[in-house]
């Protein structure tokens, strides 16, 4: 039996485990050992996801958040060493760009364990985001790169991976196996649409470090959406940390705003708006599977290939430039193609690929 320990602490990473595990699971060969770093760690940005999606509890659990960068990865890299050390497996998974993503990893390498990053080979561009710096590092540290798109593969050939001891692999996105897996349940299960009322919204996400902590862009964005919600209400399921910043520098909003919600509670939001704006990685997919169109407020975006389609607007966080990229799609039907991510067989594909190489 091959051990797999994964390794996670961020919201997005809990949908993103949920169909692996369960290919795990099913797999014959394999065990999986969850371990999650506590970076997302209150009830509704934690909890919540294993308790919908069903995933095993994490065997192992720390409280590692709201600290710098640098001593939240530190510290990160000690505790998962020290379980890298105990329970000796054959490969450490890790998803994403997050700091547990890096720390997960460099654990990892260092005890000479092979690591498999799923989303691997996406690039911003932008050294200036954590992320960037994140994913660039454990790319370059991963012996298996499962790669959610034809640009990703090419990013990490235009960077030399083909010279490397590594195996770069497209395998579509994770996330739209979950989506697939999870979409009619939540349908079932979610009750957001009986609390917010019928009336057509916009869904709204705004957490990225480059937005809350420059007062500057979060001020125009919140400007921005203001406005918006004359015509149409904007609903904004707010990130603790971002309320708090809001609150703290006396930015009132007449917004609705809600608590963090639950991965069923979003699919019912992204299946019934009319469109997005996000700052959100995840959510800019998320919205391409549920046939939304997006307005991106950031200014640059790791899946460049929803721009190219135009099924995705970069709008930064100046006010008018957000008004003129919403202009740009309000009450425009959606009609960019399928198939940039996948088919929605990631998970089988990767498990696949270590029963075979591991």
């Amino acid at each position: 039996m091959k051990k797999i320990l994964t390794v996670i602490g961020a919201r997005p990473q809990f949908i993103k485990a949920a169909p692996l595990s369960k290919a795990i699971s099913e797999a014959s060969g394999l065990e999986e050992i969850l371990l999650h770093t506590g970076q997302h760690f209150d009830e509704k940005m934690s909890d919540i996801f294993f308790t919908e999606m069903k995933i095993p509890q994490p065997r192992y659990r720390f409280n590692i958040n709201s600290l710098s960068h640098g001593a939240m990865t530190g510290l990160m890299l000690k505790e998962i060493e020290t379980v890298v050390l105990a329970e000796q497996p054959d490969l450490l998974l890790v998803f994403g760009d997050t700091n547990s993503t890096l720390a997960g990893a460099l654990a990892a390498k260092k005890l000479h364990v092979k690591v498999a990053h799923v989303e691997a080979g996406l690039r911003s561009f932008n050294m200036q985001m954590p992320e960037e710096i994140n994913r660039i590092l454990t790319d370059r540290l991963s012996d298996y790169l499962y790669c959610p798109t034809d640009q990703a593969v090419l990013n990490l050939n235009r960077e030399g991976y083909a010279n490397f001891d590594a195996q770069v692999l497209r395998t579509g996105d994770i996330m739209l196996d979950a989506m697939t897996m999870f979409s009619e349940t939540a349908e079932l299960h979610s009750r957001i649409l009986e609390n917010i009322g019928n009336k057509p919204f916009v869904l709204a996400t705004l957490h990225r470090a480059e937005n809350t902590d420059n007062l500057e862009r979060l001020r125009a964005i919140v400007e921005a959406l203001e406005v918006i919600n004359r015509d149409i209400r904007v609903i904004l399921p707010l990130h603790p940390r971002t309320r708090n910043i809001m609150r703290e520098s006396g930015m009132g909003s007449s917004l609705e705003i809600l608590e963090p919600v639950g991965y069923f509670d979003m699919i019912a939001l992204l299946k019934n708006c009319s469109w997005v704006m996000t700052d959100s990685g995840g959510l800019q997919k998320e919205a391409y599977f549920m046939k939304k169109y997006c307005v991106t407020l950031r200014d640059q975006t790791e899946w460049v290939e929803l721009t190219e389609c135009g099924a995705n607007v970069l709008a930064g966080a100046e006010k008018e430039r957000i008004l003129a990229s919403t202009a740009q799609i309000a009450g425009k039907s959606f009609n960019v193609a399928d198939g940039l991510y996948g088919s929605g067989n990631t998970a089988l594909q990767i498990v696949t690929h270590l029963q075979n190489s591991l």
